[in-house]
């Protein structure tokens, strides 16, 4: 398949939203990514603009990110890159949107630590509100 997949460095934007589908567990949250450059003139890093992505999470990863990811922690989020184009206004205007259908979701180590904790399967599948047993 021809898809493009890529890593992003950067912080949680909004609470993760969680949510139970018939297709199964889903999560979606907006991730800021913004970049950093060293300025010669100056001898300083400075930011770059912020780019924001609607990170989407399926299944296991969707559960365990819900119990696992707050609001400003710092991730890396590697998944396949969609870009979606809205139908222009009564204006005339367009929009479009930067979306992440998440494979891989993990904190940032470089700038603080985690404890890993691997979770039970079981046959049916997990609730948000339920508490994963840990091995």
């Amino acid at each position: 398949m021809h898809d493009t997949r890529v890593t992003l460095v950067g912080h949680v934007a909004t609470q993760i939203d969680f949510k139970e589908t018939p297709s199964g567990p889903s999560a979606r949250f907006r991730f800021a990514v913004t970049p950093r450059y060293f300025e010669r003139k100056s001898q300083t890093w400075a930011d770059a603009p912020t780019s924001f992505y609607t990170v989407w999470a399926h299944r296991t990863l969707a559960v365990n990110l819900a119990g696992s990811v707050s609001v400003g922690e710092p991730l890396v989020v590697h998944g396949r890159l969609r870009v979606r184009e809205a139908p222009p206004d009564t204006e005339g205007n367009r929009w479009f949107s930067a979306d992440i259908d998440a494979i891989a979701i993990g904190h940032d180590l470089s700038r603080g630590t985690a404890a890993f904790r691997r979770v039970v399967r079981t046959d049916t599948p997990l609730m948000a509100t339920q508490k994963a047993a840990v091995v």
